[in-house]
């Protein structure tokens, strides 16, 4: 019986020894060299790889025994990918929080109003915190990914501020701004006028794009977006800079001729009636919006007057003298 109360009580004694070690690892704060330690947790990696990890990244962590404590609390199998900042002083036992939780580190990424696909994904590629994973891929490729039933990606994605974890996959980030412009676009063809002459959302969409790279000042969307609409309701051709321009590509040099206005393209406005095929940059919310909700309006013509605003129209002999006024000076 002695021998085993003996037993009894060194069991006891390991046991609390053991706990008393345990809770010591885990509230024992971590001094670093610097006051931020940064790291990134690999999708896919175990508690003893994120461990190392950790502990490469210059904090000065066990391994082992962060193992031993996350077992024990059973949050072995939670550890969750990203990237992660932690401060001089964190405990292993806040660290273990904090990795469980995926308090992740996150970044942002912009897109603007007016910018084209191309563009959209130079921004992407040239993003320090985006885990590129779809470069060297074709358009056609990322709108297969995201399950697009659009053959051309162009305005397929809201102009908008995205957060999002360090090393987030910029397919990804697409999916969101692609549901997002799905989003609004719905939203808005289901306030819309119903006599106005576009067959489906699409049509609108290419509408606001090209209202979005049309107006100089947002006050002036409304009008800009009437003008057009007049115009397409009459049968009359849109006759846009920007839509030839985007028809040019690459050889578009900053110069736009009059002999680039008589070059048929699909996106020449000048030589076809009716919208172009496609919209022709990423168009924002308000741009969507005036292309569904225009202002009744008589105008049909607007010039630029140099200041970034424009001079509306009702007959051709007005926006005759709007431009010998605005654009030759007479």
């Amino acid at each position: 019986m002695r021998l085993i109360a003996r037993l009894l009580s060194l069991i006891f004694l390991v046991g609390l020894t053991f706990s008393g070690w345990v809770f010591w690892v885990a509230t024992t704060p971590l001094s670093t060299a610097s006051p931020v330690v940064a790291f990134d947790i690999r999708p896919g990696s175990g508690l003893r790889a994120t461990a190392r990890t950790i502990a490469d990244a210059g904090l000065p962590l066990v391994p082992w025994q962060f193992v031993v404590l996350g077992k024990l609390s059973g949050k072995e199998s939670n550890i969750k990918a990203g990237s992660y900042e932690v401060n001089q002083g964190v405990t292993p036992w806040r660290l273990l929080e904090k990795l469980t939780r995926g308090d992740v580190t996150q970044s942002d990424i912009t897109f603007v109003e007016g910018i084209t696909f191309r563009q959209l994904r130079t921004v992407l590629d040239a993003h320090p915190d985006v885990q590129h994973e779809t470069t060297g891929w074709t358009d056609a490729e990322i709108l297969t990914r995201l399950g697009a039933v659009e053959a051309h990606p162009e305005g397929l994605f809201f102009p908008d501020t995205y957060v999002f974890a360090k090393q987030g996959s910029d397919l990804a980030i697409l999916q969101r701004s692609y549901q997002s412009l799905q989003k609004h676009l719905r939203s808005e063809w289901e306030r819309r006028d119903s006599s106005l002459p576009y067959r489906h959302p699409y049509q609108a969409l290419i509408m606001a794009s090209i209202v979005e790279k049309e107006t100089g000042r947002p006050n002036d969307r409304p009008q800009v977006a009437a003008v057009f609409v007049n115009r397409l309701r009459r049968g009359m051709l849109l006759q846009t800079d920007p839509t030839v321009i985007y028809g040019m590509g690459n050889a578009f040099d900053g110069n736009l001729r009059k002999r680039d206005l008589l070059t048929d393209t699909p996106y020449n406005t000048y030589t076809r009636a009716g919208l172009p095929p496609t919209p022709i940059a990423l168009p924002g919310l308000a741009s969507i919006r005036v292309a569904l909700s225009p202002p009744v309006s008589d105008k049909f013509y607007f010039v630029a007057r140099g200041d970034g605003s424009s001079e509306f129209s009702r007959t051709l002999e007005e926006h005759n003298r709007a431009v010998n006024h605005y654009q030759r000076k007479k």
